[in-house]
């Protein structure tokens, strides 16, 4: 039918074949010599190239991690012509562009026999030249998401032309092979040889170059016509009947692989993940170095893994290790997470918030010896305590659940009991206290009225990132700088500033090494003590739910937090079997990487003195650290005779409610008050109470009262305001 018409019709076409030859010649002359654009040079073409991967490397230059930060394509490093396997530079240009290194940029002789077919047969195929090609890839304005007006044509020709004139074939080559689309999200050489075949584009053989080369045309071509096409283009190539029967298998394996591309390095995804949150693919360098120590940081990750599968029947799953050097601030460990063991494996440990538990006793130790209400040889009681905050009433205890009675400071603070860190946070203050966390660099501090005296235990929330950063403020004597994920070269001297006292810094990291005064809690022999001086600090939160152990010695500085991301609890975990060890094991690969001898406890610094102190009533005697002028000649617990007395009950600011369910003759709030020197009197709204005593029962009455102990004058030596909520019952309810 198409043969009748076309000899019915061939002076007709013949004539309009005429016509459209002498339109495009007179259209491409005109548009050869207007049209002349100016191309990238072929090493600007290769410093724009970046890889869809950031690579972080390590203090030495290794590759410590490989992270995807391009979502719009695949591609690996730029991978020079020598590199790439002959086979597959000779498919692709067989299959493309088979006169490539023959003409200057358009393959007329392709153009005419597009035409020809276009006229004689109605079928339309593309005409475009390895140059052409790579001129639309240098110029987005050369592409299209369709078919190409002639214009467009024009000007990617135009444009090949003038790549030809200023590269050699073989940048063109390189160029193209790096930049072209091979299949789904794989563009470049590197990309596709690695992502299909799992090798090195040097390592390709005939039957894997042709069928990369047949998916230059058609990137998500079916499989089997990937086997058709590149059976074709197999005898075009000449190549062994072996190499032709095998690619059916072979684009089954290429085609069907999950793992597209592996990246080789996955050593700190969460620090890779903080460097690189900012980073633009467009521009700068792929390629950061980071303070990290690849073995350091794999080694322990091991560690931290190991030992977290020692902890699964006690419900701990999740992990986090920061560990920095002292002097430089430079992070050498970054561990967010537990890796295949996390509930949550893409949250970073080291800088998501939870509650720090009784870390933060240090700084408030540290602040009241700065205030000189407290030294060292303080005695502070560790008793049953209740104190009256915004959610009702407080009761404090110790983790064992035990008391201790008189202790000094240092034991309470190297033993962690929680009763004379509430008592000492009354003396300094809770703004006090928020004040010097803040200088010290945690971010997320809420009022003082929300934490109240539960600061002293560590309710608020916390980063190990600010947690470690802190403790090596205390290590390098009250001088704060920030943590770093960089060289020490990059970018400017990080600011110092001091924070808090030297001398107070020395005696709390004196107390922190202390294994004697620990052993009332963690005894002698602990994951705590180290074959060289340390200063050590647990915490765990409430319900279990946090566990940490922050320490130092005077190179590094070194945070360990275990728990669950999910927030669950832990089950049976301490200080001593949940952190503690994993912070013992990686203070050891630290010193043991270190030269020389082990270091040894940091010199005393002015202002500090050493004195011997006498508890009395003990017949104790020490030699202790005291901040100058603080040194006391002797040391005794006050007896309750010689201290005034005080309302024990009601607590100041208490509320009670009356309740119904209760008749008004059987409901009553008692009055308590210490022994103590002196004789006094109760006055309830300033009115006297008959009844009086250490003791004394009330019939509750509704609204606001004040209850004052006075002395023998009717002046007031303690009081308490407090208020009773609802109403007496108008009936008596009947027994029976």
């Amino acid at each position: 039918m198409r043969w009748s018409w076309l000899r019915s019709n061939l002076g007709k076409t013949i004539a309009g074949a005429v016509l459209i030859v002498a339109v495009c010649a007179s259209a491409s002359a005109l548009m050869w010599f207007a049209f002349n654009p100016e191309v990238a040079t072929f090493p600007q073409a290769r410093g724009d190239f970046r890889r869809s991967d950031a690579i972080l490397l390590d203090r030495r230059g290794r590759v410590i991690h490989e992270l995807r930060v391009d979502p719009h394509g695949r591609r690996l490093d730029w991978t020079p012509l020598a590199e790439v396997s002959p086979a597959l530079a000779e498919a692709v240009i067989r299959a493309e562009d088979k006169r490539f290194l023959r003409h200057g940029g358009a393959d007329w002789l392709a153009l005419a026999a597009s035409l020809k077919d276009a006229l004689l047969k109605g079928k339309v195929r593309g005409a475009s030249t390895i140059s052409m090609q790579l001129a639309a890839q240098l110029d987005p304005s050369l592409k299209s998401k369709g078919r190409r007006s002639l214009l467009q044509k024009w000007r990617q020709m135009k444009a090949a032309r003038s790549l030809e004139r200023t590269w050699t074939k073989q940048e063109i080559l390189e160029a193209y092979l790096n930049l072209v689309h091979f299949r789904g999200e794989l563009q470049g050489v590197a990309a596709a040889s690695h992502g299909l075949f799992d090798k090195a584009p040097h390592g390709l053989n005939n039957t894997e170059s042709a069928v990369l080369a047949v998916l230059v045309r058609s990137p998500n071509a079916k499989a089997d016509q990937v086997v058709q096409r590149a059976r074709r283009l197999a005898q075009l190539l000449e190549l062994p009947t072996q190499a032709s029967d095998g690619l059916a298998v072979e684009v089954e394996r290429a085609l069907s692989r999950r793992n597209r591309v592996r990246s080789s390095a996955r050593g700190a995804p969460h620090a890779a993940r903080r460097l690189f949150r900012s980073w633009d693919p467009h521009q700068g360098t792929t390629r950061l170095q980071s303070s990290l120590d690849a073995d350091l940081q794999r080694q322990s990750q091991e560690i931290l893994y190991q030992h977290l599968l020692l902890s699964e029947r006690q419900n701990v799953r999740d992990g986090a290790i920061l560990a920095v050097d002292n002097a430089s601030g430079e992070v050498l460990v970054y561990i967010g997470g537990s890796g295949p063991l996390s509930s949550a494996r893409f949250v970073d440990g080291v800088v998501a918030l939870r509650q720090a538990g009784s870390t933060l006793k240090p700084f408030l130790y540290s602040l009241a010896f700065e205030q000189r209400l407290l030294t060292a040889a303080s005695l502070m009681r560790d008793s049953p305590l209740e104190l009256s905050v915004n959610g009702g009433i407080y009761r404090p205890q110790n983790y064992d659940r035990s008391f201790h009675g008189l202790v000094s400071v240092r034991i309470a603070l190297a033993s962690s009991m929680n009763i004379p860190a509430v008592n000492a946070v009354k003396l300094v203050g809770v703004e006090s206290m928020l004040r010097r966390l803040d200088d010290l660099g945690f971010t997320n501090l809420l009022d003082a009225d929300f934490y109240g005296p539960s600061i002293a235990l560590g309710t608020a929330d916390i980063s190990l990132w600010e947690l470690v950063n802190a403790y090596r403020t205390l290590a390098n004597g009250g001088v704060r700088s920030p943590l770093r994920l960089t060289a020490v070269g990059d970018g400017p001297p990080p600011q110092r500033r001091r924070v808090v006292d030297e001398a107070a810094a020395f005696i709390i990291s004196d107390i922190l090494a202390d294994r004697e005064s620990r052993a009332a809690t963690f005894g002698l022999e602990s994951p705590l003590a180290t074959r060289y001086w340390s200063a050590v600090k647990t915490g765990t939160s409430k319900d279990m739910r946090d566990n940490w152990c922050i320490g130092y010695s005077t190179l590094y500085s070194v945070g360990v937090w275990v728990g669950n991301f999910s927030g669950e609890p832990m089950w049976d975990v301490s200080g001593v079997t949940g952190a503690a060890p994993v912070w013992s094991e990686i203070m050891d690969l630290l010193h043991g990487q270190a030269s020389g001898s082990p270091p040894g406890p940091p010199h005393p610094p002015p202002g500090v003195v050493s004195s011997t102190a006498e508890f009395v009533d003990r017949g104790i005697r020490r030699q202790e650290w005291f901040l100058r002028g603080t040194q006391p000649r002797e040391i005794r617990a006050v007896t309750p005779q010689e201290t005034a007395q005080r309302i024990l009950s009601p607590l100041d600011g208490a509320i009670f409610a009356i309740d119904p369910d209760i008749p008004d003759g059987q409901q009553r709030l008692f009055f308590q008050r210490s022994q103590g020197a002196g004789e006094a009197r109760w006055r309830l709204n300033g009115v006297v109470i008959e009844a009086q005593g250490d003791l004394v029962p009330w019939p509750p009455q509704p609204g606001r009262h004040l209850l004052q102990l006075i002395d023998s004058e009717g002046r007031p030596i303690d009081e308490a305001r407090f208020q009773v909520r609802g109403s007496r019952r108008r009936t008596t309810e009947q027994g029976g």
